[in-house]
């Protein structure tokens, strides 16, 4: 991945592809992955979606995935299960592969930079109750018994081919910690990014601090000689107001040539409750208003979760190209 340029993360996946099923995805223990199964098609679309509108990075529709939920609400067994995982992955290929041969067509050229990442969601979001948004197992789920669950879907998305993994949405410092210990251990070649579920603009949701539970990721990193194993950390699955205070706790009084390289995706800025649903829409500041600010404090990918459609990610698109223009100085 070119170190000068920012890229281009692709946005909600559940709410862009809403476009093509309808609201049959909120609500589901499976979420969007149950579209994996029995709507492919619909997958592949999504991903097209994104990159037909300036996504460098697409992430696998494999958040939602497990062995146990796929056994559970698709009444799969674990080999089917596994096998429904790499199957998943596939689908961004064969999106990519379209999205290739569409701009060869336009451009008779190979589009270049782009990336398909493994999204690995955090524990909680199996568990279907909430907990990926306040990170309480980790007070009472061993470190190993999450690294073990995590390892099922990893591998089997490297099996199939990804450009590195997202370990996204994380709680609590502790999941991202056992989390990277292994990835050095076990799987020394494998890029990655880390991105922690934020509460308010200092803490995670499981209530350390951001910029902590960052600087402990990355001086274990610095620890191991694996730095240039990271892609980026950041936050994602947050307010988009709460960002900037964020990178500020962690890059604010580093030099540029210190500053720890950053990945953000958050919400449209939308509230939701379980009696109203989304709400707020019309008070949302664009997220392309964000990216110059988050540009300065370090971020090298920026992109959209829940409540992003694709046209946001045009525009995050547009903002983000005039930003790598001007430091070409083009």
């Amino acid at each position: 991945m070119a170190a000068m340029d920012i890229l281009v993360k692709d946005g909600g996946f559940g709410t862009q592809m809403s476009v093509h099923v309808g609201d049959a995805v909120d609500g589901d223990p499976l979420w969007s992955a149950r579209f994996n199964s029995t709507n492919p098609a619909a997958v592949v679309a999504t991903h097209l979606d994104f990159l037909q509108n300036g996504a460098d990075i697409i992430l696998t529709n494999t958040y939602q995935t497990s062995v146990e939920g796929y056994m559970e609400y698709l009444e799969l067994d674990e080999e089917e299960s596994i096998e429904l995982i790499k199957k998943t992955v596939r689908l961004a290929h064969v999106a990519m592969d379209k999205y290739k041969a569409e701009y060869y067509q336009s451009h008779q050229k190979i589009p270049e930079n782009k990336f398909i990442i493994a999204s690995i969601g955090p524990f909680g979001a199996h568990l279907h109750d909430g907990s990926e948004y306040t990170g309480d197992y980790a007070d009472y789920v061993p470190a190993k018994t999450i690294t073990d669950w995590h390892r099922v879907r990893i591998e089997a998305c490297l099996e199939e081919g990804v450009d590195g993994l997202a370990i996204e949405t994380i709680p609590c410092q502790m999941e991202a910690e056992a989390l990277v210990e292994m990835l050095c251990d076990d799987y020394p070649d494998v890029k990655f990014w880390v991105t922690f579920q934020c509460k308010d603009e200092k803490t995670l949701a499981h209530g350390e601090y951001f910029s902590d539970a960052a600087n402990s990721i990355w001086e274990l990193l610095r620890e191991r000689n694996a730095l240039d194993r990271c892609l980026a950390l950041g936050v994602n699955c947050v307010h988009p107001q709460h960002v900037t205070p964020l990178f500020k706790s962690l890059n604010g009084e580093r030099s540029a040539k210190e500053k720890i390289p950053l990945v953000v995706y958050p919400n449209s800025g939308e509230v939701y409750n379980v009696v109203d649903g989304w709400h707020g829409r019309e008070h949302c500041v664009p997220l392309e208003n964000f990216v110059p600010e988050w540009a300065q404090l370090g971020a090298k990918i920026i992109g959209g979760c829940c409540r992003t459609y694709a046209r946001d990610i045009r525009h995050i698109s547009e903002a983000i190209h005039a930003i790598n223009k001007l430091r070409k100085g083009a």
